[in-house]
């Protein structure tokens, strides 16, 4: 009687090699284009650093000179050196206006998104669609209107109105924010403290608030980020008493030509708050923006 043979495992096949080095390759192609269009993006902002640090012939020259001595001339002159103006009330001026406004924003928009989200009101989706209705309109289309209401009340000029105006603008992004952050909050710990005797006020204070945390932090920056970059009301309704940050940029551009390089030298300035909040709350803005995603 003849021995039963065993067959042997089959070896490993060569297609499965080749779809394996296939894949590599794929996300190594991937990942290099990643970092291609990633450094495409931030060409721009390294060329205006590089160019805030030469000097306005350099600047000027074309095609412009890379290896051109470097100077802090730009930046002194920003800042006021040789007699010129002070940025230190515009960039005050933007700050309070981004800040205080950003905050009535939060003020508003938490309790609009609760209603919205966990405490529904009758026909929600129509509230939500008038919310976004709003931003349909051109901002320009309201200038005259505003610029005529702001007149006739003595507003012109007026850091409070800026206030007031970037509140109204950016509470439609934040409420349509919040409501889809707050939908992710569990019911369970509300009803628990409503049992508990907590009133609203402190629901939305010590339950909500630290739950949505991360998205209330990335609602913040973007109304924050949307204040600090906004020109075209700023450049309209105000003069020498409430101009902001971006109206002063535009001194740079006067009749006598373009003076690129403090041009540069004041956007770098001008961007660094941005930067330093998005930096300082970058683990919260992207929990925020993650918030609700499939796990």
């Amino acid at each position: 009687m003849s021995a039963s043979t065993v067959t042997p495992p089959a070896p490993a096949t060569a297609s499965g090699d080749a779809t394996t080095r296939r894949a590599r390759r794929r996300s190594a192609a991937l990942g290099v284009a990643a970092w291609v269009v990633g450094i495409g993006f931030c060409l721009p902002a390294l060329w205006m650093l590089l160019t805030s640090f030469h000097a306005e012939a350099d600047a000027a020259t074309n095609p412009p000179s890379v290896a051109a001595a470097l100077t802090l001339d730009g930046y002194r002159t920003f800042f006021g050196g040789g007699g010129g103006p002070t940025p230190w009330p515009p960039l005050v001026n933007s700050l309070g206006a981004s800040f205080f406004s950003t905050v009535l924003v939060l003020l508003l928009a938490l309790p609009a998104a609760y209603a919205l989200s966990i405490r529904r009101v009758r026909k929600w989706t129509d509230v939500m669609f008038f919310f976004l209705s709003t931003k349909m309109l051109p901002v320009v289309a309201g200038l005259l209107p505003v610029y005529l209401f702001a007149k006739n009340a003595g507003l012109l000029d007026n850091i409070w109105l800026l206030v007031l105006l970037y509140t109204s603008m950016n509470l439609p992004i934040a409420v349509w924010m919040m409501q889809s952050f707050l939908a992710d909050v569990p019911v369970s710990i509300i009803e628990a403290a409503q049992v508990d005797g907590a009133r609203l006020p402190t629901v939305l204070r010590r339950v909500v608030a630290p739950v949505a945390g991360p998205g209330i932090a990335a609602t913040a920056l973007i109304c924050f980020i949307f204040s600090w970059n906004e020109l075209l009301f700023a450049r309209v309704l105000t003069g020498v008493v409430a101009g902001t940050a971006p109206v002063h940029l535009t001194t740079f551009v006067t009749s006598q030509g373009l003076f690129l390089a403090q041009l540069c030298a004041a956007s770098v300035v001008v961007s660094l708050p941005v930067l330093v909040a998005g930096y300082a709350a970058q683990d919260k803005l992207v929990q925020g923006l993650s918030l609700g995603a499939v796990k």
